[in-house]
């Protein structure tokens, strides 16, 4: 046993010879708080002390910034005009335009675990799949390595076990979990209309209990039968607003959210 802890303890000080070399120095006391001892008098690497360092938010936040700042470029090219959006080919649909702005974005970036592949949004899950919720709120299931640079951060389903206030809580407590960039799907029953809608979130505001987020055809008009919809930049609702949107019967919301080892393309 002491002979394994002693080839254990070399092992550390070889590793750490480099990182000696270029930073600070390291005693052999520092060095022995990388081992834990098991119940079993096993030693370990300590998993918090030896954990890889998170990836460099640089490109992340970039990818964030340009979707926005596109966003905020329609939307003030449309001057509280609304745009066609009848058509399934219209970047004005609420999904069209979310979609619209990632892929408008997204060849100067790739994540660090798949470098070769071309990001990509997936589609609604079409409406056989949904069941027994309505259409709209969620998406398809698609893999990182495939190209999908998001996760699934957080969701909400009405559960009719439980009271409607016990659902409005816990749809007001996903609605705080809202961050920046995030891409927002729902299946709502509102003031604006019932379906699917899609979103791209600008923030939660603790102190007020507000979201901002940015979409388009939320709010829409028709002229001569032709459905139209006004762009929306930096919109803020309490969160109790949002809630009640999709806090019905068979209807919920996912909160999509980017990967944290997004990097720029090579």
């Amino acid at each position: 046993m002491r002979l394994k802890w002693l080839l254990l303890l070399l092992a550390l000080v070889c590793l750490c010879v480099p990182a000696m070399a270029e930073e600070e120095d390291y005693s052999i006391t520092e060095i022995v708080e990388f081992v834990l001892i098991t119940d079993d008098g096993e030693m370990v690497l300590d998993p918090e002390v030896t954990a890889e360092p998170a990836f460099d938010p640089t490109a992340r936040n970039d990818f964030i910034d340009r979707i926005i700042a596109l966003g905020y470029q329609l939307y003030d090219k449309a001057n509280g005009r609304p745009q066609k959006a009848a058509d399934s080919s219209d970047i004005y649909i609420c999904k069209n335009f979310t979609t619209y702005l990632f892929r408008k974005n997204r060849d100067d970036f790739r994540m660090a675990e798949y470098p070769d592949v071309q990001l990509r949004i997936p589609n609604n899950l079409p409406t056989k799949e949904c069941k027994p919720y309505y259409y709209g709120l969620a998406w398809e299931e698609v893999t990182a390595a495939e190209g999908n640079p998001f996760y699934e951060a957080a969701a909400f389903r009405y559960d009719t076990d439980l009271s409607k206030e016990e659902n409005m809580a816990l749809a007001c407590d996903f609605m705080r979990q809202v961050q920046r960039g995030d891409f927002f799907q729902m299946s709502a029953d509102y003031y604006y209309g019932v379906g699917a809608h899609s979103a791209i979130m600008l923030g939660y505001d603790a102190a007020n209990d507000e979201i901002h987020w940015m979409d388009s055809n939320m709010r829409g008009t028709k002229k001569n039968g032709v459905r139209y919809g006004y762009v929306q930049y930096d919109e803020v609702k309490s969160v109790e607003w949002w809630a009640e949107a999709f806090c019905k019967k068979k209807r919920g919301a996912t909160i999509y959210r980017l990967r944290e080892d997004i990097i720029y393309a090579e």
